[in-house]
């Protein structure tokens, strides 16, 4: 299993709070800078995957600063409620609703993927950018997340994948390898994070073998489909 602290004893839910605790500061400024602000509309592109749950009940799976929920907001929800268990990415997120005075739709808490704090089929659509990589265990995010979607809910994922074919794949290694790191690093002044980042990718199911892992969960009438070469994928499933 890959962590972000080699040095660090503790669980990979652990230090993933604490990864994401200590570069909330930076965190959206590198996250638009390092894809070129491609992230964007890659997110547009996830949440029109929804576009059929107007007026409903959404989660968003580790929120982060609350952009997919911002973005997700082009569906008219009823709700969005955004759970993560990182506390200072949260507050930034808070902050930055707060601001643009979206308060009384989107609500952001501190909460566990693992162990979600909401009954049974209480919401009509689920959402997670970024944020399953970061599981400890993927099945049993995956089965929690299944289990608080109404029936025929959805749930769209949207994560970094690997480009297949040259020359993308090769540029991709490349800047996920070395220029990622560096630039992420100088940044966020964490020393891990962004060397993370591309060995979490690395190591995570991509593709069909992700499809399986969402059927393993219970999901049905699953897919996915590369964006951008490639670098990164949407995936879907129904409850």
């Amino acid at each position: 299993m890959i962590k972000p602290y080699t040095d660090n004893p503790s669980g990979k839910k652990e230090q993933v709070a604490l990864m994401f605790n200590r570069i909330a500061k930076r965190y959206d400024f590198l996250n638009h800078f390092l894809s070129l602000g491609i992230d964007k509309l890659w997110r547009r592109k996830a949440v029109r995957h929804l576009q059929d749950y107007k007026n409903a009940f959404i989660l968003d799976i580790a929120t982060g600063t609350g952009d997919l929920a911002i973005t997700a907001l082009k569906l008219k929800p009823a709700k969005i409620i955004g759970i993560d268990i990182s506390e200072e990415m949260l507050r930034k997120g808070v902050e930055k609703i707060k601001k643009k005075r979206l308060s009384d739709i989107i609500e952001l808490k501190l909460g566990d993927s693992e162990n979600l704090d909401f009954e049974t089929g209480y919401f009509h659509a689920a959402m997670v950018a970024f944020g399953v990589r970061n599981f400890e265990n993927l099945n049993r995010g995956l089965q929690e997340i299944n289990r608080v979607l109404k029936n025929n809910g959805k749930l769209v994922v949207l994560e970094f994948s690997k480009p297949a074919h040259f020359p993308v794949k090769q540029l991709y290694q490349f800047y996920f390898r070395f220029i990622l790191p560096i630039i992420g690093r100088i940044i966020s002044k964490d020393q891990s994070a962004y060397t993370y980042l591309p060995e979490s990718v690395n190591q995570f199911p991509q593709g069909k073998d992700f499809i399986l892992e969402l059927e393993k969960a219970g999901f049905k009438n699953c897919g996915y489909k590369k964006l951008s070469f490639g670098i990164s994928s949407i995936y879907f499933g129904y409850k």
